[in-house]
């Protein structure tokens, strides 16, 4: 083609994209407002009525066997809500420096087999998206986790504000408890204060928020550890990092806790307790943590049956 003209032509082709655009966008917000309030009206209730009908219209297919929100579709939350799973779980992990072997996720590790555990065990429960940020520290200067590389932290209004959105979004979508539960100790004032706040917003509407503490005591897993599974921690390498967590995580991702180099470099123990037997320590963690997803299920039923 002559290069005149086919420059002439993209040109030409710009020019009537743009102005089809213009005219369309005109069109629309003229449309608008050249309806009478009757017209106005009956726009309203046409698309009130396709929303309803989609909002009823029948799952084209089988459901996803899965009690993660982000991993069904809205259709199967909606049938889920229908069906009588009406509790919504909300974990909050963090990304912090946990020592030189376990990675900065450790607590939302901990909290991919806890959530789904405990959702499973009520058996009228999903789980929302984890949060994985949360408080760790100040920035200037940093304090807490916050002086080591990798951390990232929210300030604790900005954790607060996430968690109330979180829970209005889940009412709204027909959610009739919300429960708050922490794999970390900056996270629980926070949850407690805000379950407290839209448990109080949300008086008379049959909705409740619920904040659960003994998700996070960890001193009665440590117990059960000594007295149940016969296990005692040694004395403390000084490290932020204990064998309850170690093996809660290597159930999830044994390269989490990275068992293959710490094997190879001759330091696969923590606080006195080996690791290296990897099927002996998933065992462990897998008890430990149903231990954790028993405890919060009783104490989850205890707090619904209060409201």
């Amino acid at each position: 083609m002559n290069p005149y003209k086919k420059t002439l032509s993209v040109v030409l082709l710009l020019a009537m994209t743009t102005g089809l655009a213009a005219f369309a966008h005109a069109q629309q917000r003229g449309g608008r407002g050249n309806l009478t309030p009757e017209q106005r009206a009956e726009r309203e209730r046409q698309a009130a009525e396709a929303l309803a009908a989609e909002m009823a219209a029948p799952r084209p297919i089988e459901a996803l066997d899965s009690v993660w929100i982000e991993e069904l579709t809205w259709m199967e939350v909606r049938d889920a809500i229908k069906g009588g799973k009406t509790t919504a779980v909300v974990a909050t992990g963090g990304i912090e420096q946990n020592g030189p072997y376990l990675a900065t996720g450790k607590h939302n590790y901990v909290l991919n087999g806890a959530c789904e555990g405990i959702a499973r065990k009520l058996g009228n429960a999903l789980c929302a998206p984890i949060i994985k940020l949360v408080p760790e520290g100040g920035y200037d200067p940093p304090s807490s986790h916050m002086r080591y590389p990798g951390t990232i932290s929210l300030r604790e209004e900005t954790f607060r504000a996430v968690l109330e959105d979180v829970g209005m979004s889940l009412k709204t979508s027909g959610f009739e408890n919300v429960v708050f539960i922490g794999d970390s100790g900056g996270n629980q004032r926070g949850m407690e204060a805000v379950a407290a706040e839209l448990s109080s917003r949300w008086s008379g509407s049959g909705a409740r928020a619920h904040f659960i503490p003994e998700f996070y005591r960890y001193g009665d897993v440590f117990a059960y550890m000594e007295s149940e599974l016969g296990i005692t921690e040694g004395e403390s390498d000084g490290l932020h990092d204990d064998f309850v967590i170690t093996s809660i995580m290597t159930v999830d991702d044994p390269a989490s806790v990275r068992y293959e180099q710490r094997v190879a470099a001759g330091k696969a123990s923590i606080n006195g307790l080996s690791i290296e037997d990897l099927e002996h320590t998933i065992e462990v963690g897998e008890k430990l943590l149903q231990f954790r997803v028993d405890t919060t299920v009783e104490a989850i039923k205890e707090s619904l049956g209060g409201s």
